[in-house]
C-alpha cells in the first residue's frame, strides 16, 4: 500500500519541481527583504517584480564564450569591476568571502571584468587583494556591463534561478555582512 502512495507523492513533487525555477517573490517577502538591508546594503534594490536579464556573451581568459544562461538554477550575484575602480578594491574581498560562504549547487558569485582590463592587471589585482574563490570573467568591450547599465563601477545585480534580475546595487558593498548574507539565503531558500 505504500508504495502507490510514495509513486504519487513522487509524480507530485516532479511536477512540481518542473514548473520553474524560482518561487516568486510576493510583496511581504519583499517587504522582508528590504527589511534585512542593513549598512552598505541599505542601497540595495529589490525590485517588486522580477526583470528580464540580457544575456549577451562575455569570456573567461581561455577566450571562451559564456552566458548569464549558463548558470540558472542559481541565485548568482553578478558583480560588474575593473582593476582601476578604487570601490572595487575594496568590496572584492567581500565577494570572495561571500562565494566561500554560499558557493555550491545553489549559489554563485560571477564577477565580470567590464572594460579594458589586462589580464596579468586582473591577476595582480585578485592576488593582492587575496582573493582565491571567484571566477575571472570578461567584458573587454563593456557590451555586458553597459546593457545592465553599469555606468559607474562596481555595479552587482542579484539573478534569480531563472535568470531575472531581483536586486542591484551601484557603489561597494560588504558582500559579507551579516545582512548580506541573511538576504541571500532567503532568496536561495525560495524554491
Amino acid at each position: 500500500m505504500k508504495t502507490p502512495l510514495f509513486a504519487l507523492l513522487y509524480a507530485a513533487l516532479t511536477l512540481g519541481a518542473n514548473q520553474g525555477f524560482a518561487q516568486e517573490i510576493t510583496p511581504e517577502i519583499r517587504a522582508e527583504l528590504m527589511d534585512m538591508r542593513e549598512g552598505t546594503l541599505r542601497k540595495l534594490k529589490i525590485e517588486a517584480a522580477p526583470q528580464a536579464a540580457v544575456d549577451l556573451s562575455f569570456t573567461n581568459p581561455a577566450g571562451e564564450t559564456l552566458h548569464l544562461a549558463d548558470s540558472n538554477g542559481k541565485i548568482r550575484v553578478v558583480n560588474f569591476w575593473a582593476t582601476w575602480c578604487f570601490p572595487c578594491r575594496e568590496e572584492m574581498p567581500t565577494l570572495d568571502a561571500l562565494q566561500k560562504a554560499l558557493g555550491g549547487a545553489d549559489f554563485q558569485v560571477l564577477t565580470i571584468a567590464t572594460g579594458f582590463n589586462d589580464l596579468g592587471g586582473i591577476e595582480r589585482f585578485l592576488e593582492q587583494a587575496k582573493v582565491t574563490a571567484l571566477p575571472v570573467l570578461l567584458d573587454p568591450d563593456s557590451s555586458l556591463g553597459n546593457a545592465f547599465g553599469a555606468i559607474g563601477l562596481p555595479l552587482t545585480v542579484i539573478l534569480n534561478r531563472d535568470g531575472q534580475e531581483i536586486a542591484r546595487l551601484t557603489g561597494g558593498a560588504e558582500w559579507d555582512s551579516e545582512s548580506a548574507l541573511h538576504i541571500l539565503n532567503t532568496l536561495i531558500s525560495l524554491h
